[in-house]
């Protein structure tokens, strides 16, 4: 391409009009770029241009260069200083470096040998190496200092020499508030847990999700095959239905089944509070816990059960288990007692023992915490319609009935 006939401003923009969709190929080699620099902003004289025809050289320039107009802006201002536009190569006197690669890899391996210790040991050990021991490797780095140790060991050189394993860091979920529900003496607030029906073979057992209320202890015992949200999602919708009172908060540890999107959506949509157990507190969901001990261990045991008859567990819950729980068992209520130094603590009275049921008839203004379609007239109703001896009666046949089944068809597949 011949752009020598190219002696005017003018000239160069109609030209720069015309190629705007041609793409040029920098000259290649610095010397023809800087030269045909000086050249065009000598032979346009470009100094004694206006503004605005200067603008179109720089992009004559960028065009035919390939330079950035960062790049084409220094070197027009070295011509406008010394009219000439010269190369000038980097001083060959520069910095020498302190450490070479080979130090690298030998602190590498030094970590290595030591599993790594802080870099001020490190230090000493280099010192120590040279001082001591007469090791002459270790001549260059005998004075080296902790902070260029912690710089080695991010380099890739390093890297590449010595790989470190550390153990996963837990990820922060903010689903759920970290704290402990504060119910206020208010029926509703709900402390969940996940109780696993052993293991046989490498095979998994059903799951009891045990829901407790926290002011009256009124509780709900729900059995599913998996722990997944395909199982888990209708049963937590089934058990805070299956509440005579609207449920208010929801508690659970920090277990994966309960802290996910799917039951922060559900909560989410029924206008219920989510919290979850803070670190080191291990009372945040004791009440949940020691119900899993005194009465899901005690009614199923500690024996694998299969994962299929979870529906059928759901049946005798629904009938019998559940009812008599609430309705004809009686629990121990607490009062907190503070001592001349001021510690709280809490008593059990035989005074304050009752069921569940009861507890929550007991709340003053009862009645505006039950659901719509639940009142004490029917609560009252179903809780007397058998005595407390033959629920259980009844509880303790139709637990042998279902363990009888289950154990003779589990041995007939056997």
């Amino acid at each position: 391409m011949n752009i020598s006939k190219l002696n005017s401003v003018e000239l160069i923009k109609a030209f720069l009009d015309g190629n705007q969709s041609i793409a040029f190929s920098a000259l290649g080699d610095k010397h023809d770029r800087y030269q045909l620099t000086q050249s065009t902003l000598s032979k346009l004289d470009y100094m004694s241009l206006p503004k605005s025809q200067k603008g179109v050289v720089i992009k004559f320039l960028i065009k035919l260069t390939g330079y950035s107009r960062q790049q084409l802006t220094r070197l027009i201002k070295q011509y406008t200083l010394t009219g000439y536009v010269r190369w000038q190569p980097a001083r060959t006197n520069g910095f020498a470096k302190k450490y070479q690669r080979e130090d690298i890899l030998l602190i590498a391996e030094t970590d290595a040998l030591h599993n790594k210790p802080c870099g001020q040991a490190v230090k000493k050990i280099c010192e120590r190496a040279i001082n001591v021991h007469g090791d002459k490797k270790y001549k260059r780095v005998s004075n080296i200092s902790a902070s260029q140790i912690y710089t080695f060991r991010k380099t890739k050189t390093y890297r590449e020499k010595l790989q470190t394993f550390t153990k996963t860091h837990a990820k922060k979920s903010t689903i759920g508030t970290r704290q402990k529900p504060q119910p206020n003496k208010k029926p509703g607030y709900i402390r969940v847990d996940t109780v696993h029906q052993g293991d046989l073979r490498k095979t998994k057992g059903v799951y009891h999700i045990n829901a407790v209320d926290e002011e009256t202890q009124y509780e709900v015992v729900f059995a599913v095959e998996k722990i997944s949200e395909q199982f888990l999602i209708p049963a937590l919708e089934e058990m805070i239905a299956s509440f005579p009172f609207r449920v208010l908060g929801f508690h659970s540890d920090n277990g994966s089944e309960y802290i996910n999107r799917k039951v922060a959506e559900l909560l989410d949509n029924l206008l219920i509070d989510f919290t979850k157990s803070r670190s080191r507190h291990s009372n945040d969901n004791a009440l949940a816990e020691s119900k899993n001990c005194s009465v899901v261990r005690k009614v199923f045991g500690y024996e694998h059960i299969p994962q299929q008859w979870a529906k059928r567990i759901n049946v005798f819950n629904r009938q019998f288990l559940n009812p008599h729980l609430n309705y004809h068992r009686p629990c121990f209520f607490s009062e907190i007692k503070e001592n001349k130094k001021g510690k709280q603590k809490k008593h059990y009275p035989y005074k304050n023992m009752m069921t569940p049921y009861d507890k929550l008839k007991s709340l003053p203004n009862a009645e505006d915490y039950l659901k719509p379609e639940v009142t004490f007239a029917d609560l009252d109703e179903y809780s007397i319609e058998i005595s407390d001896n033959e629920s259980a009666r009844i509880l303790n046949k139709e637990r042998a009935k279902l363990f009888k089944l289950i154990f003779e068809r589990t041995v007939a597949s056997a």
